[in-house]
């Protein structure tokens, strides 16, 4: 396990990197550097980044924001002190766990699970909501496939889609790429 902590103080790294001592396998990298913070995290590669911002001014969390929104990575963030906006924001921004004045070591594990579980949690609710648009997408790109040969064949609906059934299975494809065919045609030719 790869685990990135992005601190600037080197004494409170150490806080976490020994609440991270009961995980066996694990690599720690610790960044004290602000400068290309993000470049350095995509080149580590971690499974989980925690931040820990100490007191951090309204532009420094806004910028630790902007690199949470930029990684699809668990985020377990630690502050000394925060207002509702800022965990609103933390939110909006990703972050899988956004703890206020919580910085022991025997409290690192328990949220670093915590972070994973819901960053898997999040992830999985947004593969649902694509895969249910892309489905929603399919299903118009069939709809107006099959308008669009009821109207130029003068057949049924059930007629259509049985021709386009009839294309994909013939030309092992799927129905939806023939519909997406028949629509491009269709608009190539000004219809």
């Amino acid at each position: 396990m790869k685990i990135a902590i992005v601190d600037e103080s080197a004494v409170r790294a150490s806080i976490i990197e020994e609440g991270l001592a009961e995980f066996d396998d694990r690599e720690v990298y610790i960044l004290t550097e602000r400068q290309g913070l993000l470049a350095r995290i995509e080149e580590i590669g971690p499974d989980i980044v925690l931040m820990d911002l100490g007191n951090p001014s309204r532009d420094m969390l806004e910028e630790y924001f902007a690199v949470s929104r930029a990684l699809a990575r668990p985020i377990a963030m630690f502050v000394d002190e925060s207002d509702d906006d800022a965990i609103a924001a933390s939110i909006d921004a990703g972050v899988s766990a956004y703890v206020v004045d919580g910085l022991s070591s025997n409290r690192i594990k328990p949220l670093l699970d915590l972070a994973v579980r819901r960053f898997n949690a999040f992830a999985r609710l947004q593969n649902d909501l694509a895969e249910a648009k892309g489905r929603l997408a399919e299903r118009e790109t069939i709809d107006r496939a099959k308008r669009i040969l009821m109207d130029s064949k003068r057949v049924s609906e059930p007629e259509a889609y049985a021709e386009l059934r009839r294309k994909a299975m013939s030309s092992n494809r799927r129905i939806v790429d023939i519909a997406e065919a028949v629509v491009t045609a269709h608009d190539l030719m000004g219809g």
